[in-house]
């Protein structure tokens, strides 16, 4: 076969040209691949803010090295036989505390992968505001809340201290805990997730006890300082074993199992982008971070890209290593 020097000499070259043009940029030499296929990576929006703001940085960051991407509403049930079948290329906020079997049915079908964990510091439990201290003394061990009962109660509890509780129908969680602890207070369900914002801001405002049902990352922690109380570390024999744990009468004598947040995606991506699979894979959000977004976003009702944006354009010195890394 005849070959044509000209054309494979200009080609050498022009890679050449290219390499150097690279190198004087400071610019890996992989980033002249990127993006490797024109085609949308098709991030997945789930149903809460905090979701939206991981999801939208890390596509603005890929758009900003040249893909097309795509946010796709996707129910966080549903999105899974949409990540199987390549219908969404990844979801970068699952939460293990509530996402039932479906990762492990989507993992054992080879279909979707793990990208890492997210990093996100979350917390669930009972919590109070700093203040509250000073009126329990011993806070933040839990053994405390038995001698502070009366100091904690309300007119509808007292002698029995008050924990505010998550609405009735999302379960009976803190109910369980005093009786596993067997401690004098009483669970009070608040009305909704609102309820329980208002009740902590206006006990912060006003000095005023509170121990509450919550968790974290929320939007609320930009505008308050709280502590958790320390409950006896989680266990899956605690619910099960009443042996386990410091009562050994009652099952329940534990804290919440705390969730870990990590992202997925669908099997094919690392072969389709890989410069952008291994980004994702490396890439954060950290809950101090995320939660003022979220506030800005629900509270102050300022616009999620724009919100974004200015995120990602004032914190370049914390994502370009994920991304100059993935360009190696």
């Amino acid at each position: 076969m005849k070959r044509n020097w000209k054309n494979l000499t200009f080609g050498f070259l022009g890679g050449l040209v290219g390499f150097a043009a690279a190198a004087a940029l400071n610019v890996p030499a992989n980033a002249a691949n990127v993006p490797e296929s024109d085609e949308p990576i098709k991030l997945a929006m789930n149903e809460w803010t905090g979701q939206h703001i991981t999801t939208q940085i890390a596509g603005e960051i890929l758009k900003r090295a040249g893909y097309n991407v795509e946010y796709v509403t996707a129910g966080y049930f549903p999105q899974w036989q949409a990540l199987a079948d390549g219908t969404l290329t990844a979801s970068l906020e699952i939460w293990s505390n509530n996402v039932g079997d479906n990762w492990e049915k989507a993992e054992a079908s080879g279909n979707v992968v793990k990208l890492g964990d997210l990093g996100l510091d979350t917390n669930e439990g009972w919590m109070y505001p700093k203040h509250v201290a000073e009126l329990c003394p011993g806070l933040p061990d839990w053994k405390a809340l038995a001698d502070c009962a009366e100091t904690l109660a309300t007119s509808d509890t007292f002698p029995n201290g008050r924990i505010l509780s998550y609405p009735a129908d999302w379960g009976t969680r803190s109910a369980d805990i005093i009786e596993g602890l067997e401690i004098p207070f009483e669970a009070v369900p608040a009305g909704s997730e609102g309820a329980l914002v208002a009740e902590l801001k206006s006990a912060v405002a006003k000095k005023e006890p509170l121990v509450m049902m919550f968790w974290a990352p929320h939007w609320v922690f930009a505008e308050v300082e709280v502590d958790w109380v320390q409950l006896p570390k989680y266990d899956a024999a605690c619910a099960e074993d009443p042996a386990w744990g410091p009562n050994p009468n009652k099952t329940n004598d534990c804290g919440v199992d705390v969730a870990n947040t990590f992202k997925v995606a669908w099997v094919g991506m690392k072969d389709k982008w890989p410069v952008a699979h291994k980004f994702l894979s490396d890439f954060q959000m950290a809950a101090p971070d995320q939660e003022p977004m979220m506030k800005a976003v629900d509270v102050d009702g300022e616009d999620l890209q724009a919100v974004v944006k200015a995120w990602v354009d004032a914190n370049e010195a914390t994502w370009k290593p994920w991304l100059d890394a993935a360009m190696q």
